[in-house]
């Protein structure tokens, strides 16, 4: 390869929206490349002989109140207005997750739900989301029930199967995903914007790099034999400076894609299984866009520890520290120039496909 402009490594949103500015705004030329065979990273779907828009590597959902991300990603695809919603199984019940009021009245007797109400609404207020770990804090013997009732049922085998640790000894930026929702809200999230692209996740990618100063190669491996001015990496940071400080810890998932003859399997997009099982839970792909098919497709997700050659990094283990050797390669990050890392990977952080926009946002405006 000959020396390049920009060289960006990952074609997920990060990579993508990154390209998209350098060449729209900066008006110069990018290669984009990319270790997997297709474009768009772990957002990657595809139309199954059913018809039906498959997520290859787990559910994705897009939701934000960040306008600007929304607005910008708007101009590459039209939106299915779906609005996320997952059941657990609780108690031999599905009930709305994360837990809310209605799941409140769902599991418990009328008189009991009716009094735990009554001190969620004291303590708290209405339409407040309050993180499960915080709830156990609480002095109310009611109120203590409660939190004590989700961490058991809902919070605690979930997070070991999901994480492999207690939820204490996760970083509560992490464990503060998983709230009490004080409401009857039942959607997994409140964003004023959330949708499925009508043309998936790869077509709305596909249309952000159409541009003739973006180049794609796949099948690629990032190599530092490679010549280019900038160089913007979403890899992971500590495979790019060959574990010198040793590996960044993290999550991977083997996933279990199973096609039955019905026209739908079960109740909800995703069912989540806490307390049984070894899975965590079974996404049904069809809801997304609202595929007609006599058959459905679902995916099993089995969490398992993330191994260098064995599978994919799904999440950063953020907790003190795996932060703490993160800030050591970061510090090395610095005293490589004209070198810049970004993504969940790059900077190993929880990200959000809107978050991981923003984030390819700031950078451009950083350079």
């Amino acid at each position: 390869m000959s020396k390049v402009k920009n060289l960006i490594v990952g074609c997920g949103f990060s990579g993508a929206t990154l390209a998209r500015k350098i060449v729209q705004e900066r008006k110069e030329k990018v290669v984009i490349i990319d270790i997997k065979d297709h474009i768009a990273g772990n957002c990657y779907d595809y139309r199954d002989n059913n018809g039906i828009c498959i997520h290859k590597y787990g559910t994705h959902i897009f939701h934000t109140n960040l306008k600007p991300v929304w607005d910008f990603v708007s101009r590459f695809t039209k939106w299915y207005p779906y609005q996320h919603k997952v059941k657990g199984l609780v108690g031999g019940q599905l009930v709305p997750i994360p837990f809310n009021l209605n799941s409140l009245h769902q599991v418990f007797p009328k008189s009991l739900a009716n009094e735990i109400e009554l001190c969620l609404l004291e303590k708290f207020g209405f339409n407040k989301k309050v993180p499960i770990l915080e709830l156990r804090k609480t002095n109310d013997k009611d109120l203590t029930f409660l939190a004590e009732y989700i961490y058991q049922k809902i919070f605690l085998e979930y997070t070991l199967k999901q994480w492999g640790m207690k939820p204490e000894d996760m970083d509560p930026a992490v464990s503060g995903r998983v709230p009490i929702y004080i409401s009857r809200d039942d959607r997994y999230f409140q964003d004023k914007y959330q949708g499925i692209p009508i043309e998936g996740y790869t077509g709305l990618v596909l249309k952000m790099l159409d541009h003739p100063n973006i180049e794609i190669k796949l099948s690629t491996v990032f190599s530092k034999e490679m010549e280019y001015e900038r160089l913007f990496y979403s890899g992971p940071i500590d495979e790019f400076f060959e574990y010198k400080l040793g590996e960044l810890p993290y999550r991977s998932i083997k996933l279990d894609f199973l096609e039955f003859p019905y026209s739908k399997f079960q109740e909800a997009a995703v069912i989540n299984y806490p307390c049984n099982y070894d899975f965590t839970r079974i996404g049904e792909y069809k809801w997304f866009l609202n595929n007609k098919s006599d058959k459905t497709v679902v995916s099993y997700e089995y969490p398992e520890e993330f191994k260098i050659g064995k599978n994919e990094r799904y999440y950063p283990i953020v907790k003190e520290e795996s932060q703490t050797l993160y800030n050591k390669y970061l510090e090395l990050a610095k005293g490589t120039p004209n070198i810049y890392f970004l993504g969940r990977l790059g900077d190993y952080k929880y990200y959000d496909m809107d978050k991981a926009v923003e984030r390819a946002f700031n950078l451009f405006e950083e350079i």
